[in-house]
């Protein structure tokens, strides 16, 4: 139809741990929300899934982006900016980017994963 119905989860270590709403019949969504987690330790990356929602059936991967333990330590002061989506499956071809700005902030129980979920086109 030429449109989507957009929707993020966010997971750390490939666990979902938040979901912004659906926008629907869009290719630009914008979300604008800001979610603050608790982090394990040991964490190893986190991950931005955009999604479509279908109600017939199994909602697609429109394409994901993976953010390292190492590459949020070489940003101290958080990263925020365009980053391009991948693949989930290497026999779809992926298109489109998601902005998101993104930082781990000290606190008293742990580090806490400050993100915020911008937009998509």
């Amino acid at each position: 139809t030429g449109s989507s119905d957009p929707y993020c989860i966010v997971k750390i270590d490939n666990e979902p741990i938040v979901r912004t709403a659906t926008v629907w019949k869009t290719l630009s969504p914008f979300w604008g929300e800001e979610y603050e987690v608790h982090l394990q330790p040991s964490f190893h990356s986190v991950s931005f899934y955009v999604m479509d929602e279908d109600a017939l059936s199994r909602d697609d991967v429109i394409g994901k982006v993976s953010i390292t333990r190492d590459t949020l330590a070489e940003h101290p002061k958080g990263f925020s900016g365009w980053l391009s989506l991948s693949e989930v499956d290497p026999d779809e071809e992926v298109q489109g980017e998601i902005h998101l700005r993104i930082q781990v902030l000290p606190g008293e129980a742990g580090r806490r994963l400050c993100c915020t979920v911008l937009e998509a086109r």
